[in-house]
């Protein structure tokens, strides 16, 4: 089982770009990935451009095989058409059905809300932890 989250981009007019990602979503993985490889709104912008994925960073292709380089492995990948959603503004986004919700904003870089219903901190942002994450 996955811990979804949906990743996204804040446009110039606050409307949010995004993709889902279904596995490692807590901020201990894709928050730090997140922060560590796309840290710039050009690199985010790239991600969100590949369409929906199913995990943020491994070196495992559809077939369990080993890829040469580390990244996204999105669906796109195996013939599947999944593109970015386009949400209105935060409020519309944060209502995802996701466990985590990032967004990249040129002001803060990325934020991650909890998106659980079940957790404390629902619709809250929460901390990316610095560091590297184990692959």
């Amino acid at each position: 089982m996955g811990t979804r989250s949906r990743i996204g981009l804040q446009l110039a007019d606050d409307s949010i770009l995004s993709i889902y990602c279904h596995y490692d979503g807590y901020p201990e993985f894709n928050g730090v990935k997140l922060v560590e490889h796309f840290n710039s709104y050009e690199k985010a912008a790239e991600l969100i451009d590949l369409g929906d994925i199913s995990c943020l960073w491994t070196n495992a292709g559809w077939n369990n095989e080993t890829l040469p380089e580390v990244g996204p492995l999105p669906y796109s990948a195996r013939g599947e058409d999944c593109p970015p959603r386009l949400d209105k503004n935060l409020g519309e986004f944060l209502q995802n059905g996701e466990e985590y919700g990032y967004v990249y904003t040129q002001e803060e870089g990325w934020l991650c809300y909890d998106t659980c219903d079940w957790h404390e901190t629902y619709l809250e942002a929460v901390e990316i932890p610095s560091g590297a994450v184990a692959v």
